[in-house]
């Protein structure tokens, strides 16, 4: 929690005994169903919620914000999201029946009433988000072609709607090819390390795009 606490010193008391939790219910369902590397439990702080928190430090939903998480896995980042907005609405996707199993039960565990964890694959979805958020599902052209018809044309943000993504590695041939797909488009890369000092974050980048 302190280093959660070092990065967001002003969030709820509530918001701290609900990411206080993480740990344990992470460790349990983990056992169960395993959605998370087992060698990298000691570092869900570190590697799943702050690096899903970066999101909150990019950009400050507003309250009515809808986002989809589409590939969700075991509730990264739409967990944490959920916790930090609690007036926006989250729909956390993954096509895997089990990793949305683990995110439901964690979200009930945590009184999460603006989560919704939907299985589901991304063209049956029925929804006009605000944003669509991820952590390294696919490259940027793919979610384009995924969420282009997708997401909403009102936009109540300071962001256009949009696309955000959260990537590891050399993103240059990915963007290039994103920009070539969509001339028009707005794009943004920024290194988490302009948020977090850890060495983890040093390769991790976030990717806004609206078209």
């Amino acid at each position: 929690m302190e280093l959660l606490l070092k990065y967001f010193p002003d969030i709820s008391e509530k918001q701290r005994g609900q990411f206080a939790q993480l740990q344990g219910l992470y460790s349990y369902w983990n056992a169960q169903i395993n959605v998370i590397s087992r060698k990298d439990m000691d570092g869900l702080m570190i590697h799943h919620v702050l690096h899903s928190l970066a999101i909150a430090k990019y950009i400050s939903f507003k309250p009515g914000t809808q986002l989809i998480d589409l590939g969700t896995g075991g509730g990264f980042p739409a967990i944490p999201l959920a916790i930090f907005f609690p007036e926006v609405e989250v729909i956390a996707v993954d096509s895997i029946a089990k990793k949305i199993k683990v995110t439901e039960a964690i979200a009930d565990s945590l009184e999460l009433d603006n989560l919704r964890p939907l299985c589901a694959r991304v063209e049956e979805l029925q929804f006009e988000p605000d944003f669509v958020v991820n952590r390294a599902v696919a490259s940027l052209s793919t979610l384009y072609h995924w969420t282009k018809n997708l997401i909403s044309h009102r936009h109540k943000n300071q962001f256009a709607n949009g696309l955000i993504s959260l990537k590891g590695g050399d993103l240059r041939n990915e963007i290039s090819e994103f920009g070539i797909l969509n001339r028009k488009s707005t794009l943004e890369q920024k290194p988490l390390s302009l948020y977090f000092e850890e060495d983890y974050f040093e390769t991790k980048s976030l990717v806004y795009a609206s078209w």
